[in-house]
Protein backbone atom coordinates (compact mmCIF):
# COMPACT_ATOMS: atom_id res chain seq x y z
CA UNK A 1 0.00 0.00 0.00
CA UNK A 2 3.06 2.15 0.75
CA UNK A 3 3.34 2.67 -3.66
CA UNK A 4 -0.23 3.84 -3.59
CA UNK A 5 0.10 6.48 -0.90
CA UNK A 6 3.06 8.28 -2.37
CA UNK A 7 1.18 8.24 -5.11
CA UNK A 8 -1.97 10.26 -3.64
CA UNK A 9 -0.28 12.78 -1.68
CA UNK A 10 0.75 14.31 -4.51
CA UNK A 11 -3.01 14.88 -5.27
CA UNK A 12 -4.16 18.02 -4.02
CA UNK A 13 -0.81 18.99 -5.16
CA UNK A 14 -1.27 18.50 -8.71
CA UNK A 15 -5.10 19.86 -8.35
CA UNK A 16 -3.65 23.30 -7.83
CA UNK A 17 -2.01 23.18 -10.96
CA UNK A 18 -2.96 25.31 -14.18
CA UNK A 19 -4.14 23.83 -17.11
CA UNK A 20 -6.18 26.93 -18.34
CA UNK A 21 -9.53 27.89 -17.72
CA UNK A 22 -11.70 27.44 -21.10
CA UNK A 23 -15.08 28.42 -22.76
CA UNK A 24 -16.37 26.28 -25.72
CA UNK A 25 -13.43 25.32 -25.73
CA UNK A 26 -11.44 28.20 -26.34
CA UNK A 27 -8.62 29.72 -23.80
CA UNK A 28 -10.80 32.71 -21.81
CA UNK A 29 -10.02 35.63 -24.03
CA UNK A 30 -7.99 33.87 -26.00
CA UNK A 31 -9.46 34.03 -29.27
CA UNK A 32 -7.62 31.30 -30.93
CA UNK A 33 -8.64 28.43 -32.36
CA UNK A 34 -10.18 25.21 -30.38
CA UNK A 35 -8.74 23.23 -28.62
CA UNK A 36 -10.67 20.63 -29.51
CA UNK A 37 -13.05 19.67 -32.24
CA UNK A 38 -16.69 20.12 -31.97
CA UNK A 39 -17.70 16.59 -32.13
CA UNK A 40 -15.00 15.44 -29.70
CA UNK A 41 -16.25 18.01 -27.28
CA UNK A 42 -19.89 16.45 -27.29
CA UNK A 43 -18.60 13.48 -26.55
CA UNK A 44 -16.26 14.31 -23.74
CA UNK A 45 -19.33 15.78 -22.40
CA UNK A 46 -21.76 12.64 -22.50
CA UNK A 47 -18.92 10.57 -21.40
CA UNK A 48 -18.42 12.35 -17.85
CA UNK A 49 -22.27 13.38 -17.87
CA UNK A 50 -20.95 16.90 -16.83
CA UNK A 51 -20.07 19.85 -19.12
CA UNK A 52 -16.34 20.12 -19.49
CA UNK A 53 -15.40 23.96 -17.59
CA UNK A 54 -11.13 23.32 -18.30
CA UNK A 55 -10.79 21.89 -21.92
CA UNK A 56 -6.88 22.15 -21.65
CA UNK A 57 -7.09 19.26 -19.49
CA UNK A 58 -9.20 17.14 -21.81
CA UNK A 59 -6.71 17.88 -24.35
CA UNK A 60 -4.16 16.91 -22.79
CA UNK A 61 -5.62 13.45 -21.54
CA UNK A 62 -6.23 12.77 -25.63
CA UNK A 63 -2.57 13.83 -26.31
CA UNK A 64 -0.37 10.97 -27.53
CA UNK A 65 3.26 11.09 -26.57
CA UNK A 66 4.16 10.56 -30.68
CA UNK A 67 2.79 14.20 -31.15
CA UNK A 68 5.51 15.20 -29.29
CA UNK A 69 8.26 13.41 -31.92
CA UNK A 70 6.87 15.30 -34.84
CA UNK A 71 7.19 19.09 -33.61
CA UNK A 72 10.98 21.07 -34.06
CA UNK A 73 12.74 21.15 -31.02
CA UNK A 74 12.86 24.74 -31.11
CA UNK A 75 8.90 25.04 -30.47
CA UNK A 76 7.00 25.34 -27.09
CA UNK A 77 5.50 21.43 -26.94
CA UNK A 78 2.25 20.38 -25.92
CA UNK A 79 2.15 18.24 -22.30
CA UNK A 80 1.78 14.37 -24.06
CA UNK A 81 -1.08 12.58 -21.83
CA UNK A 82 1.77 10.65 -19.10
CA UNK A 83 1.59 13.30 -16.35
CA UNK A 84 -2.50 12.73 -16.25
CA UNK A 85 -1.58 9.52 -16.21
CA UNK A 86 0.17 9.01 -13.21
CA UNK A 87 -2.98 11.23 -11.66
CA UNK A 88 -5.74 9.06 -13.08
CA UNK A 89 -3.81 5.76 -11.86
CA UNK A 90 -3.69 7.18 -8.31
CA UNK A 91 -7.05 8.19 -8.57
CA UNK A 92 -8.68 4.96 -9.96
CA UNK A 93 -6.40 2.98 -7.49
CA UNK A 94 -8.23 5.11 -4.33
CA UNK A 95 -11.55 4.40 -5.71
CA UNK A 96 -11.32 0.60 -6.74
CA UNK A 97 -9.90 0.18 -3.44
CA UNK A 98 -12.61 1.90 -1.79
CA UNK A 99 -15.35 -0.17 -3.45
CA UNK A 100 -13.15 -3.35 -2.80
CA UNK A 101 -12.90 -2.57 0.94
CA UNK A 102 -16.54 -2.00 1.19
CA UNK A 103 -18.10 -4.78 -1.06
CA UNK A 104 -15.46 -7.64 0.59
CA UNK A 105 -15.59 -6.65 4.42
CA UNK A 106 -14.46 -10.09 5.11
CA UNK A 107 -10.88 -9.98 2.84
CA UNK A 108 -7.70 -9.22 4.31
CA UNK A 109 -5.10 -6.97 2.94
CA UNK A 110 -3.09 -9.19 0.31
CA UNK A 111 -6.62 -9.95 -1.54
CA UNK A 112 -7.52 -6.89 -1.37
CA UNK A 113 -4.24 -5.90 -3.66
CA UNK A 114 -4.76 -9.23 -5.30
CA UNK A 115 -8.31 -8.03 -6.50
CA UNK A 116 -7.47 -5.08 -7.63
CA UNK A 117 -4.85 -5.84 -9.57
CA UNK A 118 -7.15 -7.83 -11.75
CA UNK A 119 -9.27 -4.90 -12.50
CA UNK A 120 -6.75 -1.87 -12.55
CA UNK A 121 -4.58 -3.56 -15.48
CA UNK A 122 -3.51 -2.81 -18.91
CA UNK A 123 -5.34 -5.43 -20.51
CA UNK A 124 -8.51 -4.30 -18.51
CA UNK A 125 -8.57 -0.66 -18.60
CA UNK A 126 -7.88 -0.95 -22.47
CA UNK A 127 -10.80 -2.73 -23.03
CA UNK A 128 -12.86 -0.14 -20.85
CA UNK A 129 -11.14 2.59 -23.13
CA UNK A 130 -12.42 0.35 -26.01
CA UNK A 131 -15.67 0.13 -25.22
CA UNK A 132 -16.16 4.07 -24.93
CA UNK A 133 -14.48 4.84 -27.91
CA UNK A 134 -11.74 6.99 -26.79
CA UNK A 135 -9.05 5.48 -29.32
CA UNK A 136 -11.05 7.42 -32.09
CA UNK A 137 -10.57 10.63 -30.29
CA UNK A 138 -7.01 10.61 -29.32
CA UNK A 139 -4.53 13.28 -30.59
CA UNK A 140 -1.80 11.39 -32.83
CA UNK A 141 1.40 12.51 -34.57
CA UNK A 142 1.36 12.36 -38.44
CA UNK A 143 4.24 10.44 -38.76
CA UNK A 144 3.14 7.88 -36.65
CA UNK A 145 0.63 4.77 -37.29
CA UNK A 146 -2.72 5.88 -36.08
CA UNK A 147 -4.64 3.04 -36.81
CA UNK A 148 -2.54 0.68 -35.11
CA UNK A 149 -1.86 3.49 -31.96
CA UNK A 150 -5.62 3.96 -31.59
CA UNK A 151 -6.01 0.13 -31.39
CA UNK A 152 -3.33 -0.36 -28.86
CA UNK A 153 -3.65 -1.56 -25.49
CA UNK A 154 -0.88 0.39 -24.12
CA UNK A 155 -2.38 3.87 -25.49
CA UNK A 156 -5.69 2.82 -25.01
CA UNK A 157 -4.92 2.06 -21.22
CA UNK A 158 -2.85 5.34 -20.94
CA UNK A 159 -5.78 7.57 -22.10
CA UNK A 160 -8.15 5.95 -19.79
CA UNK A 161 -6.07 6.87 -17.02
CA UNK A 162 -5.39 9.98 -18.14
CA UNK A 163 -8.56 11.03 -18.72
CA UNK A 164 -9.71 10.43 -15.30
CA UNK A 165 -7.13 11.99 -13.70
CA UNK A 166 -9.00 15.41 -16.18
CA UNK A 167 -12.49 14.73 -14.58
CA UNK A 168 -10.81 14.73 -10.99
CA UNK A 169 -8.85 18.19 -11.80
CA UNK A 170 -12.88 19.22 -13.40
CA UNK A 171 -14.87 17.56 -11.36
CA UNK A 172 -13.37 16.75 -8.14
CA UNK A 173 -13.38 12.92 -6.40
CA UNK A 174 -17.16 12.86 -7.30
CA UNK A 175 -16.88 13.24 -10.52
CA UNK A 176 -14.22 11.20 -10.85
CA UNK A 177 -15.90 8.49 -9.27
CA UNK A 178 -19.39 9.04 -11.07
CA UNK A 179 -17.42 8.13 -14.10
CA UNK A 180 -15.47 5.05 -12.75
CA UNK A 181 -18.46 3.68 -11.18
CA UNK A 182 -20.78 4.05 -14.40
CA UNK A 183 -17.76 3.06 -16.98
CA UNK A 184 -16.23 0.46 -14.86
CA UNK A 185 -17.17 -1.34 -11.63
CA UNK A 186 -21.20 -1.38 -13.05
CA UNK A 187 -19.71 -3.21 -16.74
CA UNK A 188 -17.81 -5.72 -13.64
CA UNK A 189 -18.64 -9.25 -12.51
CA UNK A 190 -16.72 -8.62 -9.13
CA UNK A 191 -17.34 -12.21 -8.33
CA UNK A 192 -16.13 -13.81 -11.01
CA UNK A 193 -12.64 -11.46 -10.89
CA UNK A 194 -12.16 -12.67 -7.59
CA UNK A 195 -12.42 -16.62 -8.43
CA UNK A 196 -10.30 -15.79 -11.71
CA UNK A 197 -6.43 -16.58 -11.35
CA UNK A 198 -4.64 -14.89 -14.61
CA UNK A 199 -1.28 -14.13 -12.84
CA UNK A 200 0.57 -16.37 -14.81
CA UNK A 201 4.11 -15.23 -13.46
CA UNK A 202 3.02 -15.75 -10.04
CA UNK A 203 1.57 -18.72 -10.88
CA UNK A 204 5.03 -20.01 -12.95
CA UNK A 205 7.18 -18.99 -9.65
CA UNK A 206 5.01 -20.99 -7.68
CA UNK A 207 5.42 -24.30 -10.09
CA UNK A 208 9.47 -23.12 -9.73
CA UNK A 209 9.47 -23.65 -6.16
CA UNK A 210 7.01 -26.31 -5.63
CA UNK A 211 9.37 -28.04 -8.08
CA UNK A 212 12.74 -26.99 -6.56
CA UNK A 213 14.06 -24.99 -9.52
CA UNK A 214 15.43 -21.46 -9.79
CA UNK A 215 13.17 -18.57 -10.39
CA UNK A 216 12.68 -17.88 -13.38
CA UNK A 217 13.56 -15.41 -15.69
CA UNK A 218 12.67 -12.94 -18.40
CA UNK A 219 14.95 -11.73 -21.13
CA UNK A 220 14.17 -9.36 -23.92
CA UNK A 221 14.87 -10.97 -27.09
CA UNK A 222 13.31 -8.40 -29.72
CA UNK A 223 12.06 -4.76 -29.80
CA UNK A 224 10.79 -3.09 -32.71
CA UNK A 225 9.30 0.45 -33.75
CA UNK A 226 10.02 3.71 -33.08
CA UNK A 227 10.64 4.66 -29.75
CA UNK A 228 6.63 5.97 -29.34
CA UNK A 229 5.50 2.90 -30.47
CA UNK A 230 7.66 0.32 -29.40
CA UNK A 231 7.08 -3.61 -29.02
CA UNK A 232 8.73 -6.40 -27.07
CA UNK A 233 9.75 -9.72 -27.22
CA UNK A 234 10.28 -11.37 -24.20
CA UNK A 235 11.19 -14.92 -23.86
CA UNK A 236 10.59 -16.53 -20.17
CA UNK A 237 13.36 -19.25 -19.06
CA UNK A 238 14.63 -21.54 -16.13
CA UNK A 239 17.35 -23.31 -15.85
CA UNK A 240 18.54 -22.75 -19.02
CA UNK A 241 15.03 -23.57 -20.81
CA UNK A 242 13.33 -21.65 -22.86
CA UNK A 243 10.03 -22.10 -21.59
CA UNK A 244 7.51 -19.08 -23.42
CA UNK A 245 7.47 -16.10 -25.48
CA UNK A 246 5.06 -12.70 -25.11
CA UNK A 247 5.36 -10.18 -27.10
CA UNK A 248 3.28 -6.66 -26.38
CA UNK A 249 3.84 -3.04 -26.57
CA UNK A 250 4.91 -2.88 -22.74
CA UNK A 251 7.42 -5.42 -20.96
CA UNK A 252 5.20 -6.13 -17.96
CA UNK A 253 2.64 -7.47 -20.70
CA UNK A 254 5.14 -9.25 -22.49
CA UNK A 255 6.58 -11.28 -19.77
CA UNK A 256 2.83 -11.95 -18.19
CA UNK A 257 2.11 -13.49 -22.13
CA UNK A 258 5.42 -15.62 -21.93
CA UNK A 259 4.78 -16.86 -18.46
CA UNK A 260 1.31 -18.03 -19.82
CA UNK A 261 2.86 -19.64 -22.59
CA UNK A 262 5.23 -21.63 -20.27
CA UNK A 263 2.44 -22.60 -18.13
CA UNK A 264 0.89 -24.08 -21.35
CA UNK A 265 4.02 -26.15 -21.85
CA UNK A 266 4.33 -27.06 -17.88
CA UNK A 267 1.15 -28.36 -18.20
CA UNK A 268 1.52 -30.84 -20.56
CA UNK A 269 5.04 -31.43 -20.87
CA UNK A 270 7.93 -31.83 -18.01
CA UNK A 271 10.81 -30.13 -20.18
CA UNK A 272 12.95 -30.22 -17.43
CA UNK A 273 13.09 -34.28 -16.87
CA UNK A 274 12.40 -36.58 -13.24
CA UNK A 275 15.71 -35.12 -11.86
CA UNK A 276 15.04 -31.43 -11.67
CA UNK A 277 12.63 -32.32 -8.87
CA UNK A 278 15.40 -33.67 -6.67
CA UNK A 279 17.63 -30.89 -6.98
CA UNK A 280 18.19 -27.44 -5.10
Amino acid sequence: MSHLWQKLTSLNFLRNESFGETVNGQRDGSGGQPLLEQGTLSYLEKLTGRPCRRVMLYRTALMHRSVLHDLPRNIEHPESNQRLEFLGDAVLDLLISEHLFKQFPTSDEGHLSNNRSKIVNRKSLAVFAHSLGLGEHLIIGDSADKQRIRTSESALADAFEAMVGAIYLDQGIAGAERFITYHVISKLDLHRIVEEEYNYKSRLIEYAQSHHLPSPLYCVVAEEGAEHEKTFTIEASCRGVVLGRGRAPRKKDAEQLAAREAMSLLDTHDPFGPQASNQE
